[in-house]
């Protein structure tokens, strides 16, 4: 039974420091960090153009909304609309002359894809 005992101590203590140097030696990266490096050209925004793959730019920000697109408070063809293209216009005319809200700003930043490219 001792040996039984050892034999799974052993095998605990060498899964824990498997784990802790896999931590310390592999670098943690941001979601979207392949990405965010390179940037995103125009002509890969432009392949999401539709409600299966909505991608807007926004200030120089790109942002995957797909997933929004039925939760926005507008009929879908409002967000549809910017779908694939730089939206900064949109955004900052939700109304004329009446940007998004800094609660909407916060919410977007979830949808954060990478930089659009020069």
């Amino acid at each position: 039974m001792n040996k039984l005992a050892y034999t799974v101590f052993v095998a605990f203590i060498a899964s824990m420091l498997t784990l802790i140097a896999v931590h310390r030696l592999v670098p943690e990266q941001e979601p979207g960090d392949g990405e965010a490096r390179a940037g995103i050209t125009a002509a890969e925004l432009a392949r999401h153009d539709s409600a299966a793959s909505c991608w807007k730019a926004i200030d120089g920000q790109v942002y995957d909304v797909t997933a929004y697109v039925d939760a926005h408070p507008t009929d879908p063809e409002v967000i549809l609309a910017w779908c694939g293209r730089d939206a900064t216009e949109a955004w900052r005319n939700k109304r004329p002359g009446v940007p998004h809200s800094a609660r909407a700003q916060a919410r977007l930043q979830a949808y954060r894809v990478g930089p659009l490219a020069e």
